[in-house]
């Protein structure tokens, strides 16, 4: 006889065993491929939409948003590399937040990080069509079909198996090094720092460093947290992963200190080569120009950048992977309809969930292509997808809190060096920037509006009905046997 369970305003629905045998992950994931999906999932960065930010902050006020990010991000990722191993489930932020702040704070945590995931692989899609397109020379009007022929393929390779998926992480994420290895080597034998980078709003009056002050650092932040977004993904990994409480503080540790290189060099020498920073804020391609600039504009340049578009596919591939796994955790668990969480029945891969994600992100993207404002479409929709990032990281570093604070007896494979101070840095400065999207720049207020919009429907969902038909997964588990 099923025996429902109410509590914190919610109930669960008992549910079978074979609920949970159509909802199945396979291990395969050790620390080298941990660390290819963490640097995988974020080295597009380096390929596009950083580079906006030079056009919201000149190259200075992008150079200090960055240095304030990264502080960011180690706060954020010595807190999560200790929260993973501790509470080792595909849930990630959710699960972080369910076991500190009980249903309601793991699905608004949840639901932010949903959204980040959904939106990223859309940002990277415009970035891998403009490549494409001017590769191939298209017209931008046929941009949404290179759109499609990425999510068709990606999905796919996903659905396909965990196994695959994870090879080719490592593949396509060591390739995509390699193009940022040329890259630098050659850019570096060219750079001249004072006349291509400081090229922007001297007019403005606050100097070549700093052209638009202050107001410019808050207006590139977004732009900088590009270079670092999705890092974070790498717990969703814990169910797939044979030894998560040992791998996966190394794998997001390792990553980051990978990323924070890669950052600075391509801040740098793709802004210190023709056609300058100015040349390349408001590009769908700056690496590619930066190619050109190196080699010419020759057939091996166009192959070279054809090769570039691995860092795209890299992170394309890898956070695909993401907003699967993030989908499947929420739904398994009732906070989103269950039937997303349906796993294949032989690959042990949630094609559901691949498949849902992939078509909420195509249709914003295509919405913003038709419909959209001034302001290029990947800068757009990177706005919105930091707004869920950055209100994820708030909700994280308190979950990291009140964990320490809640449960200091936990056990903790990983202990973070930084400890509350970290994440208390951390929170900080992503309160700052979440409260700069709607502030700094009045060209995105209506789309930071309409994620903000979305997030609302998302949380009226949960009080009608999810809340009302959640499932003992192991999140829950966790959570009610730590109440």
């Amino acid at each position: 006889m099923k025996k429902d369970i109410e509590t914190q305003g919610v109930r669960y629905e008992e549910v079978g065993s074979a609920y949970f045998e159509k909802r199945r992950l396979k291990p395969f994931a050790r620390v080298f491929h941990l660390w290819a999906l963490g640097v995988g999932a974020v080295i597009s960065g380096d390929f596009f939409g950083w580079n906006f930010g030079l056009a919201a902050g000149g190259f200075g006020g992008l150079f200090v948003a960055t240095l304030i990010v990264v502080v960011m991000y180690a706060g954020l990722c010595y807190s999560i590399a200790e929260m993973s191993p501790a509470l080792p489930h595909t849930g990630g932020a959710y699960s972080f937040a369910r076991s500190s702040m009980g249903p309601w704070g793991g699905f608004i945590t949840g639901l932010a990080e949903n959204m980040e995931y959904i939106l990223t692989p859309a940002v990277i899609v415009v970035g891998i069509g403009g490549y494409l397109g001017a590769i191939f020379g298209t017209p931008q009007a046929y941009a949404p079909l290179w759109w499609l022929l990425a999510y068709g393929a990606f999905v796919g390779l996903n659905v396909w198996g965990v196994e695959i998926s994870f090879r080719f992480s490592v593949f396509i994420t060591l390739l995509a090094l390699a193009i940022l290895l040329v890259f630098y080597i050659g850019a570096a034998t060219l750079a001249d720092f004072d006349r291509w980078a400081l090229t922007i709003g001297a007019e403005e009056g606050g100097g070549a460093w700093l052209p638009f002050g202050w107001k410019g650092v808050l207006a590139a932040l977004p732009f900088a947290i590009w270079f670092f977004l999705a890092i974070e993904e790498l717990p969703l990994a814990a169910e797939e992963s044979h030894d998560p409480k040992r791998d996966m503080p190394r794998g997001i540790l390792l990553g980051l200190a990978t990323l924070v290189v890669c950052a600075f060099l391509t801040l740098f020498l793709n802004s210190a080569i023709s056609p300058g920073a100015a040349g390349i804020a408001d590009s769908d391609e700056p690496l590619f120009l930066g190619f050109q600039a190196i080699f010419g504009e020759g057939i091996g340049t166009k192959a070279l950048a054809l090769v570039a578009v691995a860092g795209l596919v890299a992170s394309f591939h890898t956070i695909i992977y993401a907003y699967g796994r993030q989908i499947y955790s929420l739904s398994r668990a009732g906070y989103f309809p269950r039937a997303l969480s349906l796993t294949h029945p032989r690959r042990k891969t949630p094609w559901v969930a691949l498949v849902a994600g992939a078509v909420l992100g195509y249709a914003v993207a295509l919405t913003i292509h038709l419909f959209g404002n001034d302001h290029p479409v990947g800068a757009v929709l990177l706005n919105m997808a930091v707004f869920g990032a950055v209100l994820s990281y708030i909700l994280q570093m308190c979950s990291f809190i009140l964990l320490r604070l809640k449960k200091p007896h936990m056990e903790r494979p990983y202990r973070s060096p930084v400890g509350i101070p970290g994440a208390l840095a951390a929170l900080v400065i992503a309160a700052v920037t979440f409260v700069a999207l709607f502030i700094v720049d009045e060209g995105y207020l209506k789309v930071v509006v309409g994620a903000a919009i979305w997030y609302g429907l998302g949380l009226v969902y949960f009080a009608l009905h999810g809340r009302h038909h959640l499932v003992l997964a192991p999140e829950e588990e966790v959570a009610l046997r730590g109440e």
